[in-house]
């Protein structure tokens, strides 16, 4: 019995080693950005891509006032409530005080300044695709926008969901850093993934997932539960949405699909960032999903 109970107590430190080390935070390498400097110009096409404004605004804002990202949206999900956080330049309550590598960390590893897991709902899993050129413009660009001193609200998230350690198996498990539609295509396609699988993180709304909350990337953007448990977000594969490029070209441009119906929801934020890109950008977001495997 003594030898049983110290076997058990030898596997139990061993397996809490193991997993201690399996769900520790990844961070870039300190030197990550040398050489590399941001560019707020640039920054701001970034901005409107990755749609920070369309989840980081306060609740209701309009015009200028989505530029404020003073947070407090909410975000129902299986596991609780995710209130988006206060990430203006305020530099106590927001994230003005962040260096570029911290900045960084968070959006492309999911890791919080202090070392702690953030929550998926972040899409790290499709940011980390980014280039750290972009990463950098981005911050300068965010550097330039009015701060707010409002608090960032906690998640109303339960146990075992509060354990944010747990969070490093499920990076493990469906955090890919690679494209979800492989291989080499050409210039305008490419352009097209980087934005619709990094930058835009389409895949996050229109990709079923499974009873984790990880990505079916065999299903990709095949349509998925709405979180808000009304109604569904849609199939956007060539084998349901059958548009031209041009007639998906003109939805991203004004939001009217081709038999006139017009954008609605959390999408219309969508539409008028895609709006704001060069018009090459949304050709080369069209000739993506046209390649993306067709399913009914």
């Amino acid at each position: 019995m003594r030898r049983i109970i110290r076997l058990l107590l030898i596997l139990s430190v061993l397996g809490g080693g193991a997993f201690w080390l399996l769900t520790r935070p990844s961070t870039l390498p300190v030197d990550a950005f040398a050489g590399l400097t941001g560019d707020a110009k640039r920054g701001e096409p970034v901005f409107w891509a990755a749609g920070c404004a369309s989840c980081h605004m306060a609740e209701g804002a309009t015009g200028d006032a989505e530029l404020v990202l003073a947070g407090g949206q909410k975000f129902p999900s299986a596991f609780g409530t995710f209130i988006a956080p206060n990430i203006s330049s305020d530099p106590t309550q927001g994230i003005g005080g962040w260096d570029l590598l911290s900045f960084a960390n968070a959006i492309t590893r999911g890791v919080s300044p202090d070392g702690q897991h953030y929550y998926p709902v972040l899409p790290y899993a499709a940011y980390n695709k980014m280039t750290l050129q972009d990463v950098a413009d981005l911050k300068a660009f965010m550097d330039t926008l009015q701060p707010s001193t409002t608090p960032s609200l906690p998640h109303e998230v339960a146990f075992p969901f509060t354990i944010r350690r747990g969070l490093g198996l499920w990076k493990l498990l469906f955090v890919n850093p690679g494209w979800v539609i492989p291989g080499d295509l050409p210039a305008r396609t490419a352009r097209g993934r980087y934005i619709a699988e990094a930058l835009a993180h389409c895949g996050e709304c229109h990709t079923p997932r499974n009873s984790v909350g990880g990505l079916q990337r065999g299903a990709w953007l095949s349509g998925a539960p709405n979180p808000t448990a009304k109604g569904t977000i849609p199939n956007i594969t060539p084998g349901k949405l059958d548009w031209s490029e041009d007639e998906i070209v003109e939805y991203l441009t004004t939001g009217f699909t081709p038999d006139f119906d017009s954008v609605g929801g959390h999408m219309t934020h969508v539409v008028e960032n895609m709006a704001r890109l060069p018009e090459s950008d949304r050709q080369a977001v069209a000739a993506y999903l046209r390649q993306v495997p067709a399913i009914p």
